[in-house]
């Protein structure tokens, strides 16, 4: 084999943006901050428009079985990890750093598996793929923005009864100093939620729902609004 086929083989493949555009023309996306209500806005759209569901962290189903430190380090990070105890105690810059690095590497696994389902298919996707990338394969009726305030985004991060969270929240409780760790955690997701990043989210130019009463029941109006932005009806 020539050498000059091997570099081309080698190259990395890339997919025009127009070619991806078509091919979920039938996906949409809600993308936003913590505690915002997007896990929950998927699971009812999906349920009422009969679309395929792909809920937080759907991209990690296959992961096990390709993911390498070389080709994938912040995905590849809890294979490398001493333990859990230093996943929740690295510094807000670290923290950072691992989240938007993660998100990149998770938007080419997130190509990837919307590419097998059916392109007549429609699915809705709970999404952390970077606002550019959304811009890129997708359009402003197809891709939706959910926040809630930076406050509610932390204090009530573990507010919520799913096994991810919930293992976090032991795992703070088992280190060495508790209020210490918890403190540090916290100013880990102040930094992922900065206000920087919500006004980032907030003139990104997609549709846009803020999440402000946590008391009052607001799933079926908001719902609505986003069946009605995406076009379902």
């Amino acid at each position: 084999m020539s050498k000059s086929l091997v570099e081309d083989i080698n190259m990395k493949i890339e997919i025009e943006s127009n070619i991806l555009r078509y091919y979920f023309r039938n996906v949409y996306f809600i993308n936003g901050t913590a505690y915002a209500g997007k896990s929950t806005m998927v699971a009812m759209l999906a349920e009422k428009y009969a679309m395929v569901h792909c809920g937080e962290n759907y991209h990690l189903k296959n992961c096990d079985k390709f993911v390498t430190p070389e080709y994938q380090p912040c995905i590849g990070y809890f294979h490398t990890m001493k333990d859990w105890q230093e996943f929740i105690n690295r510094t807000p810059d670290e923290y950072e750093k691992w989240i938007d690095g993660s998100s990149l590497e998770a938007a080419q696994i997130e190509i990837a598996e919307l590419l097998r389902i059916p392109d007549v298919e429609k699915v809705i996707v709970d999404t952390n793929m970077p606002l550019e990338i959304l811009r890129e394969i997708s359009d402003y009726h197809h891709v939706a923005i959910m926040l809630s305030p930076q406050s509610m985004s932390i204090e009530r991060f573990f507010d919520r009864s799913d096994e991810e969270k919930q293992f976090l929240l032991e795992q703070i409780h088992l280190s060495e100093n508790p209020e210490k760790t918890m403190d540090n955690f916290k100013e880990c997701l102040a930094r992922i939620n900065s206000t920087e990043r919500y006004h980032e989210f907030l003139n990104s130019g997609f549709f846009t729902i803020v999440r402000e009463d946590t008391e009052a029941d607001t799933r079926i109006d908001t719902m609505n609004k986003l069946a009605e932005h995406f076009q379902l009806e």
